[in-house]
């Protein structure tokens, strides 16, 4: 399915929007609630993930499909590595075969786990031959993707020791752990990170807290951020669930966006973006992303709609998600005329006032670059290839675009 929106979109001058639950926070909570049943877990994402992340955590097969879902694939790695006789095939589409997941691997294997590469070594597909791991030790390099990190720390509680993590270098996506830390903490896990050490204990009895809500997807959000970027002075759209004290990177977004004019309000559970003239508009946009590198594509395209210069660092684990995205953005934003330069862990953006029309932007299997252009259809008429993708964080987009405004076909 393709979708084409129109230049002649109007924004409502004033809208509200529900997101579902965060992505990032439901997986982590769906494992935990496999390793402790008691735990009641509401405002789930609806995402494909979160759907193909439960239905892995409550299949009785011997082969496991995950299709795209990253994070997905890294978790259950570690979930099923611990599940004691039980032997499975985790697998995934064409692209997930081509992620690497031999660190992850490597370091259950270092903690006693049996797992085997059953194509090419370091890739899935992996067979797991669940049983108790013994050992309480590991170390990784710490600017690996953060879901390798979580994915150890949410098995940790259930090893006889717990784990002690030691990560070598400058860490990645420091957030993302802390969520992780921090979800932990609420069922009554002790945890520390001090300094490159992350300690997690075993959980002796039952968790202390068993009913969690999760918190809408920053993510998601991104992309209203940008529509507002690029829509008229005092245009305001509601979204809700979300806190101010939020346990998700993305969440900086709130501070960023306010280069591009869009203050944020917080409203009991909801958050008011309007835009407004109080930026410096002619200022070059410049950030290092390595603790929310999901909301780069949306930054860019928000970049340069807007006629901004933008320089990014901090992306080099963009290369390894649902496609190369620093080349897709390339590729995807010089069709429209931009100047683009990237390096395995930056992109450069120079400012452009040309926005080509009629183009048909192609989506890689990714659900964020379908979403991080659609914002661009207030400037220009775009078609937005295989469309469909948005589904695999969030189904609602296209609806809840038409609902504000946007002329969709």
């Amino acid at each position: 399915m393709d979708i084409q929106l129109l230049k002649t979109s109007k924004i409502h001058p004033k809208s509200k929007i529900e997101i579902t639950g965060s992505k990032s926070e439901s997986n982590r909570l769906l494992l935990l609630q496999a390793l402790y049943p008691e735990i009641q877990v509401f405002n789930l994402s609806n995402s494909d993930d979160s759907v193909l992340m439960q239905k892995a955590l409550k299949s009785t097969d011997t082969v496991i499909d995950i299709h795209h879902a990253g994070t997905a694939m890294r978790f259950l790695t570690a979930y099923f590595s611990t599940q004691v006789e039980r032997e499975i095939v985790l697998t995934g589409s064409k692209r997930m075969k081509e992620r690497p997941i031999k660190i992850l691997v490597d370091a259950l294997r270092e903690l006693g786990a049996e797992i085997f590469y059953l194509e090419k070594e370091g890739y899935p597909p992996l067979k797991i031959v669940g049983k108790p791991l013994s050992k309480d030790k590991v170390s990784l390099q710490a600017n690996v993707s953060s879901q390798y990190i979580s994915a150890l720390l949410l098995i940790a509680s259930t090893l006889k020791n717990g784990i002690t993590l030691k990560l070598d270098g400058e860490i990645t996506s420091v957030p993302y752990i802390k969520m992780t830390l921090s979800l932990l903490n609420e069922i009554g896990i002790e945890t520390q990170f001090i300094g490159n050490t992350i300690s997690v204990n075993p959980l002796y009895g039952k968790p202390k807290r068993k009913k969690l809500v999760v918190e809408s997807d920053w993510s998601s959000a991104s992309y209203f951020y940008s529509v507002v970027a690029l829509s008229n002075i005092n245009t305001e759209i509601e979204l809700s669930s979300y806190k101010k004290n939020s346990l998700q990177g993305d969440a900086v977004l709130a501070e960023i966006y306010k280069m591009f004019g869009v203050q944020t309000t917080y409203n009991n559970d909801s958050i008011i973006l309007k835009k407004t003239n109080q930026y410096d508009s002619e200022n070059p946009i410049e950030l290092d992303l390595s603790d929310a590198p999901d909301i780069a594509q949306t930054i860019v395209v928000t970049a340069f709609g807007s006629g901004r210069t933008c320089s990014l660092t901090g992306l080099h684990t963009l290369k390894i998600k649902e496609t190369d995205r620093l080349v897709a953005l390339k590729t995807e934003l010089e069709k429209f005329g931009a100047e683009v330069s990237i390096t395995e862990n930056s992109l450069h953006l120079k400012a452009s006032n040309e926005i080509g029309e009629n183009v048909n932007v192609a989506t890689y299997n990714d659900h964020r670059m379908a979403m991080a252009f659609a914002p661009l259809g207030l400037k220009t008429t775009l078609t937005i290839k295989d469309a469909h993708v948005v589904s695999k964080s969030y189904p609602g987009f296209w609806e809840d675009l038409g609902h504000i405004g946007f002329e969709l076909k």
